[in-house]
């Protein structure tokens, strides 16, 4: 029997551009699980700058992985990053042999999500950049759930 399964690291290599649905919340809102569809590209690690969306692997047991779509939130000067999703209020540090590419475009239904409008910079700039305030207001919005949900069990014996 064949396998004709391909890594990310292959079609990145042989055609410098892999385009697939993620699985997952951690980028949203930008990104929907399984309607968005992604395209990654290979690029030099030169070209890579902060607030890029980049697919890495992230090291695993005997050298596997899993692949991780997260946003650059700081560059740290040995050559490092810091990457966190969206929707995370936590992050890691990532090294630069570990990143594959970099998020070119989404399509989501029949319009593309352009990097360039207005709307897109207002949320780098108000909910991507800040990333300190934007993980105290994800932490802060776990626990009120988790309190409340906690409070409610208790009420109603469930």
């Amino acid at each position: 029997m064949q396998d004709n399964s391909y890594s990310f690291e292959q079609v990145l290599s042989e055609t410098g551009k892999l385009v697939y649905t993620n699985v997952g919340v951690s980028m949203r809102p930008l990104l929907r699980e399984g309607r968005d569809i992604l395209v990654v590209e290979k690029r030099d690690i030169s070209d890579i700058k902060k607030l890029d969306v980049v697919l890495f692997r992230r090291k695993g047991v005997k050298g596997r992985g899993e692949y991780i779509l997260h946003r650059i939130v700081k560059t740290l000067p040995d050559g490092k990053y810091f990457i966190a999703g969206d929707n995370c209020f936590s992050g890691e540090i990532v090294e630069k042999e570990q990143i594959l590419g970099v998020l070119t475009a989404v399509k989501r239904g029949n319009r593309d999500i352009d990097f360039g409008k207005p709307a897109y910079k207002f949320y780098l700039y108000f909910w991507c950049k800040p990333y300190r305030i934007r993980f105290f207001i994800l932490k802060a919005k776990r626990n009120i759930k988790y309190l409340f949900s906690a409070v409610f069990s208790k009420l109603t014996g469930k």
